[in-house]
């Protein structure tokens, strides 16, 4: 692999503990396993320096071969990269937690992990908050940069808070222009948690929507690059999906414009409370 030269610069926003992390990552949800390094390598020739996997999406190999091969190359070292996991729901409870982030680590093939989260908090097991005390002591390990959750609603971050040490450092939610979690954002805003979005185009049902493509003329920008744009200027970290070169490239390049407060008054108003995914109570 070449001299990896970023075609964009991407804000670094500060977690609670001090440790930087990127405002805009490369999410591999649904990445076909074969197609995870190529596609990783393709993002980090493009600029991106995070990438979001899991347990889950059964990617995390190809994600490890990416980074690899970027670092042997001559244009980055390990720590420009920021490389996110989850614990996925079987996997809940202390020991299960340990087990599962040391087959991370393994699958990944990497010598830490910068964030590891909860990925849903299943609370009718009631064990996010033992799983979270794993994964702080993973965290005093030194062997992970920092911790959080995901799909946490205010009442599992109230319970996480007032029985474990560490802070979770992220929340990442399903956030987008129909659903824009302004609750849960307030009470990360109270606590210093960092609010991560994934879905951030509606699972791409938004692309259609009058609104972005009337602002995509205006701003000669596409709807996805307008709605990204939205998130960034919102403070929050958000992690698109793409699988072909051509969106890959087009979903980073967000930072030349800037959107004004009339086009972020036509966003605002299209909050409906829609999810694509499941509301986190139902996920077990």
């Amino acid at each position: 692999m070449g001299r990896v030269v970023p075609m964009h610069t991407v804000p670094r926003l500060s977690l609670a503990n001090g440790v930087k992390m990127e405002q805009l990552g490369y999410g591999v949800y649904k990445v076909p396993p074969a197609e995870t390094a190529g596609l990783v390598t393709l993002a980090i020739e493009s600029g991106y320096r995070s990438i979001d996997t899991a347990a889950l999406y059964a990617n995390e190999s190809g994600v490890g071969e990416a980074v690899r091969n970027a670092v042997a190359g001559d244009g980055l070292s390990r720590e420009d990269l920021f490389i996110t996991s989850k614990v996925w729901n079987d996997h809940h409870g202390y020991d299960q937690t340990l087990r599962a982030f040391d087959t991370s680590m393994s699958e990944l093939g990497l010598e830490y992990i910068d964030l590891m989260l909860i990925h849903w908090p299943c609370p009718a097991k009631d064990l996010f908050v033992e799983t979270y005390r794993a994964l702080e002591a993973i965290y005093h390990e030194g062997r992970v940069r920092a911790i959080g959750v995901s799909n946490f609603e205010p009442e599992h971050l109230e319970k996480l808070l007032a029985e474990t040490d560490v802070p979770p450092a992220v929340n990442q939610v399903e956030l987008h222009p129909l659903n824009q979690q302004t609750r849960l954002q307030d009470f990360h805003a109270k606590h210093g948690i960092r609010t991560e979005a994934w879905s951030p185009l509606g699972r791409g049902s938004l692309l259609q929507e009058p609104v972005f493509l009337e602002l995509a003329k205006e701003y000669g920008k596409s709807a996805a690059q307008v709605i990204l744009r939205w998130h960034v200027q919102m403070g929050n970290i958000v992690i698109p999906k793409a699988s072909s070169a051509g969106r890959i490239r087009e979903n980073i390049n967000v930072f030349d414009f800037i959107l004004d407060d009339a086009a972020i008054e036509r966003i605002a108003a299209l909050e409906r409370g829609k999810r694509y995914g499941s509301h986190p109570n139902e996920v077990n």
